[in-house]
């Protein structure tokens, strides 16, 4: 990855500002607000599960993550970068095919649908000039997940997941697995439950999935915009978080 000669100057890296503060503000659309309808308020819709799946979501959803990030990296080999659009229609069949046969097939989905998910990630990592490949840039992949989904009311909070880079060892991604997990955990489960619906889980599973796609992958985009805008500019990247995050008041 090579720097530029000299760093970008103050306007554009206020227009790039600019640019991330649309794409945080877009994650949250009316596609959401859709989202928020199924089955009545999204808090509630984990009360819809059966307990002993409620109970082992925090366990399953960290598992899924830790498949997901070698399978999604292993897939790259094989098929490479996709366009936004594939990984959002893929993720959309999926989710579609998961909510036909209730929960048991939602359950089974679960972990495609996460792989699916980190590598369409994986590829906004890419198209801001990271290598997947590299222990730093998939701590980076997996902290995307720390933001809050689509079917959470933003409250400002999901630039927590901008925070610095810790230094990246194989123990420092196992605990940052198991940080994610309880908060992707919720999210999964919400989707889950969206996907029980009686008569609407093929169009639930779809209409979350769409939505997860789209969702994670403009977090990805202010992610790793704001890394490379931090390498452009030679400016500190806490320094550029709360730059964004007045944007955001």
């Amino acid at each position: 990855m090579e720097l530029l000669d000299k760093p970008i100057d103050d306007q554009l890296v206020t227009d790039r500002l600019g640019e991330l503060a649309a794409r945080y503000d877009k994650a949250g659309s009316a596609v959401i607000q859709v989202l928020n309808m199924i089955g009545g308020q999204a808090e509630g819709l984990l009360d819809r599960l059966p307990p002993g799946v409620r109970d082992n979501l925090g366990q399953g959803t960290e598992t899924a993550l830790k498949m997901a990030m070698k399978a999604a990296e292993n897939s790259r080999g094989v098929v490479g970068d996709q366009p936004g659009w594939l990984t959002t229609a893929l993720s959309t069949t999926l989710g579609a095919a998961g909510g036909l046969g209730g929960l048991p097939s939602a359950l089974a989905e679960l972990p495609v649908t996460t792989t699916v998910l980190l590598h369409g990630i994986q590829s906004v990592a890419v198209e801001h000039g990271f290598d997947p490949s590299e222990p730093g840039v998939q701590f980076d992949c997996i902290q995307v997940f720390a933001a809050a989904g689509p079917l959470a009311h933003d409250d400002g909070t999901d630039l927590a997941f901008l925070s610095t880079r810790m230094i990246v060892t194989g123990s420092a991604m196992q605990a940052l697995i198991a940080r994610v997990a309880p908060r992707l955990a919720v999210v999964m489960g919400q989707k889950l439950a969206a996907q029980t619906v009686p008569l609407l889980g093929a169009v639930a599973g779809a209409a979350t999935n769409y939505a997860y796609s789209s969702y994670y992958r403009e977090m990805a985009q202010v992610h790793f915009g704001l890394r490379r805008l931090g390498i452009d500019s030679d400016r500190d990247h806490e320094e550029l978080v709360s730059l964004l995050r007045t944007r955001l008041k």
